[in-house]
């Protein structure tokens, strides 16, 4: 795409790399350019960088902050403050585990980035976005392995009171929920956006390397947590596939760094380590800890500080901190880690950005290499369909739904289709037919369709009758659905919900629902055989004027539902 007078977002714009994709997005003529980071202060030092770098630029550089991982109101708290709060860390799993309303979507702060509703960037909705923050690093390094192994000693001596917090602090720290949300909040505010490119610059969490890594987090080789960090990053480049595979989704691509990145600065001054300055500490023979067999060890007493800071010649590489000259000779040299320039990840991201080949594309890589559907699956699904079907005749029992393949709502499509084709046998029939009639005819059926009813009420699908007033139902031993949990209320809200995803709707404004849909497969299946189209729509199963209930949930996933899959 054009780059030019577009507008843009670079989450973690202040940051190594971040720097340089806006340098290149504003040498491509960037029209205005949303710089992220963390804190204000690092977002308007590098807008005022990259101003003084380019001044005469006609790009207007915007400086945006924040957490983008958490919501609006919380965006400027230090992430250590709000787990160490039980009130704000009892908001961040609100926002992470519960179900994703649209209070929690409309709250979160990168949504409102990207929908233009923050009140740092008001009314400007990127069709560029590019996320150069360190995903991986942020959520897989929450100390999720020691809150585990205290809670599990805490378990184990019975202390109930101390436990309660530390379960609540190792569901802060699991990775996974949090990366799904994220996934999900960014990938509905873009499409609801339009925002038209998205470029994740992700990690493969060990530099490039193996399982061999020796720089770990611990004794272990490798680390549990350093494989953390790798499946969060993978788990992510496939959640990136599945988001560009969705229709209405941006143009989506992942440049995933196989090498130590390399310098920001160097310089000679205090070693700053997560925001503090290492202190300068020695020990004398004569303060020496004696290491005497049987003992327990102890540190109390043990060396001096200065009061000065630890100085030394650094080398700044960003996010993963200051590198001692020996460190960063040790970590690039051929043979491990090696290195790859800000500069050259940037330009993939600029020519990537402008429908270039680079090759370095991971979502391209595992959209080309994964198997598809075959023809041979193609046939062999027509014969167990025709199998299944002659079986299911013989037997006398309807096969509908099980709700084993969920999600309920499927289940439920299935069976009211199946009333539908027993109260009509046809689509064209229940086109021409009124909705209440068909209501009717619907209850009537199943009332006499005792092994349909059964089947339906068994697995978990409950009906409510036409007057919307009785539900059939029953206490199953194997309870899985929320509709199935005591306590909630019944409003014309809950019925609406459940009516949707859940029960079988047997009321007249249903009724018109499926009389609506029937009328429009006919008119596309008569359209598209007036065309002379070539057959592979979906559209030419209703050929004749089919009723195959799986085709038409099929449909329904695809028209109404928006669940057609890209080919």
């Amino acid at each position: 795409m054009d780059i030019n007078g577009k507008t843009a977002l670079v989450l973690g714009g202040a940051g190594l790399v971040g720097r340089a994709v806006c340098h290149e997005l504003i040498r491509e003529g960037v029209g205005t350019l949303l710089i992220g980071g963390l804190t204000e202060a690092e977002a308007r030092e590098a807008a005022d960088d990259l101003g003084r770098l380019h001044p005469d630029s006609p790009s207007i550089l915007r400086p945006i902050w924040g957490n983008v991982f958490v919501r609006d109101s919380l965006a400027d708290i230090p992430p250590g403050a709000l787990r160490g709060d039980p009130v704000l860390r009892n908001q961040l799993l609100t926002d992470a585990l519960d179900d994703l309303t649209d209070e929690v979507y409309l709250a979160s702060h990168l949504v409102q980035l990207i929908l233009g509703q923050s009140p740092q960037a008001p009314g400007l909705r990127p069709q560029i976005v590019i996320d150069a923050i360190n995903t991986a690093t942020a959520l897989a390094y929450g100390g999720l392995y020691q809150t585990i192994q205290r809670t599990l000693a805490k378990r184990k001596a019975g202390d109930s009171g101390a436990l309660l917090e530390e379960v609540d602090e190792m569901l802060a720290s699991f990775a996974i929920p949090w990366l799904v949300r994220h996934v999900q909040l960014t990938s509905q505010a873009m499409i609801q956006a339009g925002t038209r490119a998205y470029v994740k610059i992700g990690t493969t969490g060990t530099g490039g390397m193996g399982l061999n890594i020796p720089y770990t987090h611990g004794e272990e080789k490798p680390s549990r947590v350093l494989l953390s960090k790798s499946a969060l990053a993978g788990a992510h480049s496939m959640l990136l596939l599945l988001f560009a595979r969705t229709p209405g989704a941006p143009a989506v691509k992942e440049i995933k760094p196989a090498a130590a990145i390399t310098w920001k600065r160097i310089q000679h001054g205090p070693i700053v380590h997560r925001g503090q300055a290492m202190g300068r500490y020695d020990c004398r023979p004569e303060d020496a800890v004696s290491l005497a067999p049987g003992s327990a060890f102890a540190l109390e007493g043990a060396g001096q500080h200065s009061g000065e800071p630890l100085e030394s010649t650094f080398i700044d590489t960003g996010e993963n901190g200051l590198f001692s000259l020996g460190e960063y000779t040790a970590i690039t040299a051929l043979g491990q880690m090696e290195a790859v320039t800000p500069e050259e990840i940037a330009a993939a991201v600029r020519r990537e950005l402008r429908g270039e080949t680079t090759g370095t594309d991971i979502v391209a890589a595992l959209d080309s290499t994964v198997m598809g559907p075959s023809y041979r699956a193609g046939v062999l699904r027509s014969h167990a369909i025709t199998e299944a079907r002659a079986m299911e005749s013989r037997g006398g029992v309807p096969s509908i739904a099980f709700e084993i393949l969920g999600p309920p709502r499927l289940s439920k499509l299935l069976y009211e289709a199946e009333i539908l084709r027993l109260a009509y046998g046809s689509l064209r029939a229940l086109a021409d037919s009124e909705a209440a009639d068909i209501a009717q005819r619907m209850e009537q059926r199943l009332l006499e369709a005792d092994p349909l009813r059964q089947a339906a009420i068994s697995v978990g699908i409950p009906i409510l009758l036409s007057d919307g007033k009785r539900l059939l139902c029953a206490k199953r031993d194997l309870s899985q659905h929320r509709w199935e949990q005591p306590g909630w209320t019944v409003d014309a809200a809950a019925i609406e919900r459940y009516c949707h995803a859940d029960w079988i709707d047997l009321r007249p404004a249903n009724a018109a629902r499926w009389r609506a849909r029937a009328e429009h497969m006919l008119a596309q299946q008569s359209a598209e055989s007036a065309t002379g189209l070539t057959g592979s729509q979906l559209d030419r199963r209703f050929q004749d004027q089919a009723f195959d209930i799986g085709e038409i949930a099929a449909w329904i996933f695809i028209h109404e539902d928006e669940g057609r899959r890209i080919h």
